[in-house]
């Protein structure tokens, strides 16, 4: 079992980058490998560190047997990737302790999580800063989203 913590992670965008890139001049990118688009509107915010960003991305999702598909875990916000985390392994929801987020009393039945580390540079920086909201159809309710997978 791989355990990520603080240094294990580098910072997701460089700072004044959130504010300069805007969702619309984030350039569209064409998802390649197996990875799952996980929205995370509802609990970003720009000074997150790079372990809360981890662990808002990780769990708890409710997915079927093709999350085992995917290698990559894409944090997307606004339509923009965030981060990309290589996916190492697959959990039960809550199996792993949170640090940074209180999900004792959600109910997470059927739900998973991953575990994983911060993807190579090269694939962060063909996703990382990029638009894929040509992938989240009108209206969609899903945060998640597989692609190639």
């Amino acid at each position: 079992m791989v355990t990520i913590g603080k240094q294990d992670l580098v910072p997701t965008v460089p700072a004044g980058a959130t504010e300069a890139l805007g969702n619309d001049a984030a350039p569209t990118v064409t998802v390649v490998h197996p990875a799952l688009l996980i929205r995370i509107n509802q609990l970003f915010r720009p000074d997150m560190s790079p372990l809360e960003l981890y662990e808002v991305t990780r769990g708890v999702w409710k997915l079927g047997v093709r999350r085992e598909k995917a290698q990559y875990g894409l944090a997307v916000f606004g339509g923009v990737v965030r981060e990309v985390y290589e996916i190492q392994s697959w959990h039960p929801a809550l199996t792993n302790a949170y640090e940074t987020r209180g999900l004792e009393h959600h109910d997470v039945t059927g739900r998973w999580e991953f575990l994983g580390a911060v993807a190579d540079e090269e694939i962060r920086g063909r996703y990382r800063g990029r638009s894929v909201r040509h992938y989240f159809r009108k209206g969609m309710q899903n945060p998640t989203i597989y692609v190639n997978c």
